[in-house]
C-alpha cells in the first residue's frame, strides 16, 4: 500500500488508509519521538483532527509505501527519517491497543495476525 504524505493531509485520513490494510492495527503520531524500546507518553499523542503538516519537522510531500513484511521499527523510522514524523503503532489485544514497543522487529502482517490467534 501507498500512503501519499503532504501537509495538508489530516492524521486520521492516514489512519483509516492503514486501518483498512491491518485492521488489528493503529498508527499514531506523537510531538516527539520516543526512545528505542521505551513508550511514547499519552500526552504527546497528537490529536486526529491535526494535519500533518502541524505535526511533522520535515515537510517533504511524497507517499510512504508500507509492506507487510516491513517491520514496525522500519515503518516508524522511515516516517521519522523521511517525513519528519513521530509514529508509533499500536495493536489490538482483547479490547486493549498496546504499543509494539517489545515487538517493533516483529513484521507487521505477524503483529495484525496476532489478534486472530487470541
Amino acid at each position: 500500500m501507498k500512503i501519499d504524505i503532504n501537509d495538508d493531509r489530516k492524521i486520521f485520513a492516514i489512519q483509516e488508509e492503514f486501518n483498512k490494510v491491518y485492521p488489528n492495527l493503529k498508527l499514531e503520531f506523537f510531538s516527539k519521538p520516543h526512545t528505542a524500546g521505551g513508550a511514547s507518553p499519552k500526552k504527546l499523542m497528537k490529536s486526529n483532527s491535526k494535519t500533518l503538516g502541524e505535526c511533522r519537522t520535515i515537510h517533504n510531500k511524497g507517499s510512504i509505501s508500507i509492506t507487510p513484511k516491513m517491520t514496525v521499527a522500519e515503518l516508524e523510522q522511515h516516517f521519522a527519517d523521511t517525513y519528519g514524523l513521530s509514529a508509533q503503532i499500536f495493536r489490538k489485544t482483547g479490547n486493549v491497543w498496546l504499543e509494539t514497543t517489545v515487538t517493533d522487529q516483529w513484521t507487521l502482517e505477524k503483529q495484525n495476525s496476532l489478534q486472530d490467534e487470541l
